[in-house]
């Protein structure tokens, strides 16, 4: 059945673009009310003031029955779905257009340290870069990103988010263990320290990936060129949420291909052809003791 069109609207993230559709239902003034989980996930997504684009990348039937589907270009939704996976969907796909255009969004904080760009990646066990990043800008470092550093094909990281946790989660992506995001703030430093920006473009220097645990002696390891592409290669599928639950009863549709894996391996190898250590270390001040040692 034929629906009319509601609601064309175009959002970028740099120079990547993407166009979702809303399809039936009430007049709406935009796709989604709040872009705070998009700037947080993929540093800068703006709304364009016109469409450009000739086809949607998404494409919303509001009263469908519910289902979600990818065809190999776009994503089609029917149906009611709360904001949380709407928000999911954009940024898998806005994550696939920046790779076309030569931007890739990695899972890490980053910081000017130092006179080095040093990367702090979240890997796959994610355990300390936002507090890395933290210690680091306590410490006189300027703030690259938080939770995503946008990394070009020249290996510098050229966009980054700027907000440290996200503080409030949309409908239908709540969850408990990510419900007290500033406790690690108030235990290690009783208030978040300030800091300034440093928005230049800048090759990464040296990539850290750390692991802190209050059960951790202090260690730092240089890591073999399998581990540094492991760990890289983990930072980047993240955003495409192929281990995703979009929603009770669907899963995310599988929006990768074998060239765009094999594309993503390639530049994974060229990016981590620079030091990488990995870090163990009670507190983020210990693990920022260790990266001054290798710096």
């Amino acid at each position: 059945m034929h629906r009319e069109l509601r609601l064309s609207e175009e959002m970028s993230a740099g120079p990547a673009r993407l166009r979702v559709d809303v399809l039936g239902g009430p007049p709406r003034e935009h796709v989604l009310d709040d872009m705070n989980f998009l700037d947080y996930r993929l540093a800068d997504v703006r709304l364009e003031p016109a469409v450009t684009l000739l086809e949607p990348d998404v494409v919303w039937d509001v009263e469908g029955e519910k289902d979600i589907s990818y065809d190999g270009r776009a994503m089609h939704l029917r149906g009611d779905w709360a904001a949380g996976p709407l928000q999911k969907v954009v940024v898998a796909i806005l994550a696939l257009r920046m790779e076309a255009v030569g931007l890739h969004p990695s899972h890490s904080s980053a910081v000017r340290y130092r006179d080095k760009t040093v990367l702090f990646l979240g890997g796959e066990s994610n355990h300390g870069k936002s507090m890395g990043q933290i210690e680091a800008c306590r410490r006189g470092g300027l703030l690259v990103s938080t939770e995503t550093t946008v990394i070009d094909e020249d290996c510098r990281a050229v966009m980054g988010s700027k907000d440290v946790f996200l503080k409030k989660r949309a409908t239908g992506t709540e969850r408990a263990d990510k419900a007290a995001p500033t406790q690690g703030v108030d235990k290690f430093w009783g208030e978040m320290p300030t800091w300034e920006q440093f928005d230049e473009p800048s090759f990464v220097d040296v990539v850290i990936v750390p692991a802190i645990d209050g059960n951790f002696d202090a260690s730092t390891v240089e890591m073999i060129p399998f581990e540094r592409q492991f760990q890289t290669l983990h930072s980047l599928q993240n955003y495409f949420l192929l281990n995703e639950l979009l929603a009770p009863g669907f899963a995310m549709p599988m929006v990768d291909t074998e060239p765009l894996r094999k594309a993503r391996a390639e530049f994974v190898q060229r990016l981590a052809d620079r030091p990488y250590y990995f870090i163990r270390a009670a507190t983020p001040q210990v693990l920022l003791d260790e990266v001054d040692t290798v710096l």
